[in-house]
């Protein structure tokens, strides 16, 4: 059953388009891979998917609603991860994730699981207590991981998820994907195969 469907989407900036005429469908359970070179309009599409940009043309359907309509609904059930990871160096990782929980009115016994589930999931509960600033890159992307999978979506959008990662922090990352795929549909991009 097909979770994301685009069909003939176009966005363009000062006339030049970023994305020409993309179509493509992702079903429930998947993880899909969004390959090609910097520049060909991945992080473009993914923003329109996460509701950042909206398309000057086609059509993007969620669980079978044009997204233009599904608006709040749908950014409830999508998780994203951008490719600047955009982290608050000086909070701790529990603040951090805190303020995220709030972000997505998460409170009282559902936010205390969803925290929980999402700490274990990408194995952060050494650096829990840390500042983010202190951490290494890998582990900085373990919290923007968790912060997308803390509302528990049922798309987990992921851009440049490995980028600027070394050989062994891309591997971790690319295990805890396919784990996390498990779980929910996941849409990744990337300008090298994982």
């Amino acid at each position: 059953m097909t979770l994301l469907a685009l069909d003939q989407v176009t966005k363009r900036f000062n006339g030049i388009p970023a994305v020409d005429a993309v179509s493509f469908s992702v079903d429930r359970g998947q993880v899909v891979g969004f390959l090609g070179p910097n520049g060909a309009g991945k992080s473009t599409t993914m923003r329109m998917i996460t509701q950042y940009h909206e398309p000057d043309q086609g059509r993007i359907t969620f669980d079978g609603k044009p997204l233009s309509e599904a608006g709040c609904e749908a950014k409830r059930r999508v998780g994203y991860l951008p490719e600047n990871n955009p982290l608050y160096g000086d909070m701790l990782v529990a603040e951090y994730l805190g303020f995220v929980a709030r972000l997505r009115d998460l409170e009282g016994t559902d936010r205390r699981r969803a925290t929980d589930h999402a700490v274990a999931a990408t194995g952060i509960d050494q650096v829990f207590y840390r500042p983010i600033g202190e951490l290494s890159k890998g582990y900085k992307q373990r919290v923007g991981l968790a912060a997308a999978i803390l509302p528990q979506p049922d798309l987990l959008v992921l851009d440049e998820p490995t980028e600027g990662l070394d050989p062994n922090q891309r591997v971790e990352i690319r295990r805890l994907i396919n784990a996390l795929g498990q779980d929910r549909t996941v849409l990744l991009s990337t300008a090298h195969p994982l």
